[in-house]
């Protein structure tokens, strides 16, 4: 599967790599294989499980439950060796951008996708499908690529 499919999926379900909202913290240990940083709030109350350009979002209970989640797009610009490592670790080659054209394009081939309703960000704008409670974020801006995503380019897509 391409990162673009990935993330169309993402989109259409709210799911990624099989998990999601009321995935359980061992349930995300089974389904994402890669290295990964863990930070709890200092009342004990969330953690945020840092996989370099994916993050999930968890609230306590008897085991952690997974609350929210993002992949943080905008980051490949600059340190494109995280998606090489996820790629490694995970066999989906993400790109160092991604257009929401590009997306767009591979959503439309999604049957009975949910449908999206956008909003302007200042600057960005938010595509949501509010069934699945995914946000693309594109940035709606005039800048040219560099270290840093250009206008168009999806800046994160993001899951809560």
């Amino acid at each position: 599967m391409t990162a673009i499919q990935l993330i169309a999926s993402f989109v259409a379900t709210g799911r990624l790599h099989g998990v999601g909202i009321g995935s359980t913290l061992s349930e995300v240990d089974q389904a994402i294989r890669s290295d990964f940083i863990d930070v709890v709030d200092e009342s004990g109350l969330s953690l945020r499980r840092d996989y370099g350009f994916v993050e999930f979002y968890f609230n306590p209970g008897p085991e952690w439950v997974m609350s929210g989640g993002s992949i943080e797009l905008h980051r490949l610009a600059s340190g494109y060796e995280r998606a090489e490592k996820w790629r490694q670790n995970m066999n989906v080659h993400y790109p160092q951008y991604l257009t929401w054209k590009e997306l767009r394009e591979e959503l439309s081939r999604i049957p009975d996708l949910p449908p999206l309703t956008v909003k302007d960000q200042g600057g960005f704008l938010e595509y949501r499908a509010a069934a699945t409670k995914v946000s693309v974020i594109v940035n709606d801006d005039h800048e040219e690529r560099d270290d840093w995503v250009g206008h168009g380019d999806v800046w994160s897509v993001s899951l809560g």
